[in-house]
């Protein structure tokens, strides 16, 4: 979010050339910043701790990578460098589609979606000296809907309106019975 928040406000100043050449570099650069902002919190992302949503989430970054130079050669025969903002902004999402599936929680997969379709819609309906700082604005926006307002109104409806969490439940039943024991 630091990164696209940059990019977006730097793309104001900018070349369309030079903003799509810096969205490869913050691509880049993301991993990195997430790494030192873990050290800094005392972990270590690259620890082997046998934790299956770490190596999902490498292998993810490792499969999105491969798909870059897609990217690259699309907007170079289109004439349109442009298409690197929103090529990066859109496979920097899918990140979210396995840790979702890993967490059990939707919002992997609803991030994904929405940021893809809102960054295509910023760069298909706004003027060309704004599309990049608008799809960056949009990769801005889905993650404070991820990180930030999700979480509240999870907590606010799996406690006051009874909207199914994620977190186990306790047994209602009255019966010592365990459930996995066999009806008498």
């Amino acid at each position: 979010m630091i990164c696209w928040a940059a990019l977006g406000v730097a793309a104001l100043r900018l070349s369309p050339a030079l903003t799509g050449t810096l969205a490869l570099y913050i691509m880049g650069g993301i991993m990195p910043l997430a790494v030192l902002l873990d050290r800094l919190q005392g972990r270590n992302l690259f620890a082997d701790d046998g934790n299956p949503l770490t190596r999902l989430f490498l292998t993810s970054i490792a499969g999105i990578a491969v798909t870059v130079p897609l990217i690259l050669f699309g907007a170079r025969a289109a004439g349109e460098p442009t298409l690197v903002v929103l090529g990066m902004a859109i496979l920097a999402g899918v990140i979210w589609i396995p840790y979702g599936w890993a967490a059990d929680d939707r919002t992997g997969l609803i991030h994904a979606i929405v940021r893809a379709v809102g960054c295509y819609v910023a760069y298909a309906q706004v003027p060309d000296a704004y599309r990049a700082t608008a799809i960056c604005g949009w990769v801005v926006v889905s993650y404070v809907y991820s990180l930030v307002f999700r979480p509240l109104f999870v907590s606010l409806s799996a406690r006051d309106f009874g909207i199914r969490s994620n977190q186990p439940r306790a047994s209602t039943s009255s019966s010592n019975a365990s459930p996995s024991a066999p009806a008498r």
